[in-house]
């Protein structure tokens, strides 16, 4: 065994390539935008021919992943937990159909939004799925998960869903890792075509096969080496641990914890377990990060028990856990709180000097003082900066692809002007669709794909649609004389901002693309050429 420092996400790339994975699918998303990463520049993967390209968005992966497993192979799906709904419709059919091959679904929760719209607890889905969901507690354990998860999905024919929140996607520790790796699936034909062919009369006998399978799930969760049950002398109190949870509360015992804890990896929970501890303890503290999915399941079989934790105001309802949280929890004193210095001023984010985003908000805003009430519906990625100042732009920003439609359902509504901005890796994610609603009704919008040629926000990985978007939008129907290209530069301010008025003043659907290189990829490529000469 070897020793390795590795972030969470690097323990779980790495444990999912010794587990023998041949392909990995995702959308990047912050927190789990490393995995995706570590496999495309790592040697083995790179010999293995594992695949690693990104995909248009989350339902694309898992889809694509689902065609792996039919052909018998491993695959890995990655995403961060608000990408959990934009393929909810296959993660959930995906229970139904079941696997061939073996299928984790890693989901990268962000408990206090660090770089998100919620907090959402992606345990929710697995549970409302119907499929085992993991849970590591530390960097080994999301190294040896993967194996685990894997043989697990391939034994009971059923995906994986492996939930990490932030705090383990981007710590480090030191994990032992094996010298040797896990040989690829071969293709094979064993995937039965009536579990796979979703018609109802197939569906539901599947729906009676995964009912059925719950009560062994559970048993199985009871009998894991990822669920520990460790003693206690003092049975005033007991613990229930999940995930890195279980971590914190670690750190509040370094001599070991005089209560008993029941640490929570796998579900279905344990019920079995849960009782026993019920059993033995006057009252019961539950530390989970995220929502109170086990509290209220715990709360359900606990009848009167004592029960603390986030719903009882015992711990915080929302943001992150910390060890002296849960001191506090447990009635211990903390380490002593330093507030932020009085003199450091906020450093709120903003867009990089030099950004085209900059260049193009310059010019809407210019444009949109000449009209009474315009309304300019945002999107997710670095130019959603653009509602805070300097430049207070944008109006709405709510998931990914909806400045589009949106923008079409206020002018559905009679809002005049009406503008979508997206960016380019956006508008391929969720974007087209909703244009091509537009298109379809001639809706009075004017859309602009502010194309910076990479997917800025996570990092500058690539972008499905560079060097695409005209034949786009064609395709969808947009006509040549409303679709404009502009390189957003303040020399071009006076051409630019005549464009975007000329379309607003169009009665229909016109799409302006602003094209010019995030500064930060444009750095990193002229480093690269730098090198090479």
């Amino acid at each position: 065994m070897a020793k390795k420092l590795l972030l969470g996400d690097e323990a779980i790339a790495l444990g999912a390539i010794h587990a023998g994975l041949s392909g990995v699918y995702a959308y990047p998303g912050t927190p789990s935008t490393e995995i995706t990463e570590f496999i495309q520049g790592n040697a083995l993967a790179k010999e293995r021919g594992i695949h690693s390209r990104w995909s248009t968005n989350e339902k694309t992966a898992m889809e694509a992943a689902l065609g792996m497993s039919f052909m018998g192979k491993r695959a890995l799906v990655c995403m961060k937990h608000v990408g959990l709904n934009v393929c909810a419709d296959p993660f959930v059919n995906s229970g139904m159909t079941g696997v061939n091959g073996g299928v984790i679904v890693l989901v990268a929760d962000d408990p206090s939004m660090h770089s998100s719209q919620d907090e959402q607890d992606s345990r929710f889905y697995g549970k409302f799925a119907m499929i085992p969901t993991f849970e590591p507690s530390n960097q080994q354990e999301a190294y040896d998960m993967m194996e685990a998860a894997f043989e697990y999905s391939e034994q009971q024919k059923l995906p994986v869903l492996m939930r990490v929140t932030t705090r383990m996607a981007h710590s480090r520790a030191v994990v032992e890792v094996k010298d040797e790796a896990r040989q690829q699936n071969e293709l094979n034909y064993n995937a039965v075509a009536a579990n796979w062919v979703l018609l109802p009369a197939n569906a539901r006998k599947r729906n009676d096969v995964v009912t059925a399978q719950q009560a062994q799930l559970e048993d199985d969760a009871a009998k894991s080496a990822y669920n520990i049950y460790c003693e206690g002398q003092d049975k005033s109190l007991g613990i229930i641990a999940s995930g890195i949870g279980f971590n914190y509360v670690n750190e509040c015992f370094p001599k070991g914890s005089p209560y008993p804890i029941l640490k929570i990896s796998q579900y279905p929970l344990p019920k079995k377990l849960v009782r026993r501890l019920l059993d033995e303890c006057e009252k019961v503290l539950i530390v989970e990060e995220g929502q109170p999915f086990i509290e209220d399941i715990v709360r359900g079989v606990a009848e009167s028990q004592n029960i603390k934790g986030k719903l009882d105001g015992t711990l915080p309802r929302t943001g992150e856990l910390n060890p002296d949280i849960v001191k506090k929890a447990l009635g211990m004193e903390c380490g002593q709180c330093f507030d932020p210095c009085a003199d450091v001023a906020p450093r709120p984010p903003a867009l990089c000097q030099g950004c085209g985003h900059r260049d193009v908000y310059a010019a809407l805003n210019e444009v949109l003082k000449e009209y009474e009430n315009p309304r300019v519906f945002g999107d997710i990625g670095c130019y959603t900066l653009g509602f805070l100042p300097p430049f207070r732009a944008i109006h709405s920003c709510v998931d990914m692809g909806a400045s589009i439609t949106m923008a079409k359902g206020a002018a559905d509504a009679g809002q005049w002007p009406a503008v979508a901005i997206i960016g380019d890796s956006t508008f391929t994610h969720s974007g087209m669709t909703g244009l091509l609603d537009a298109i379809n009704e001639n809706a009075n919008i004017t859309v602009i794909i502010s194309d910076n040629l990479t997917t800025g926000m996570t990092g500058g990985q690539d972008s499905a649609g560079t060097n695409k978007f005209e034949a786009i939008c064609r395709g969808l129907g947009l006509s040549d004389e409303h679709l404009k290209v502009v390189v957003p530069l303040p020399k071009n301010m006076p051409e630019i901002t005549q464009i975007i008025r000329d379309e607003i003043n169009y009665k229909g659907t016109s799409v302006i693309i602003p094209r010019r290189e995030c500064m930060q990829t444009l750095q990193r490529h002229l480093k690269q050429k730098k090198a090479q000469k």
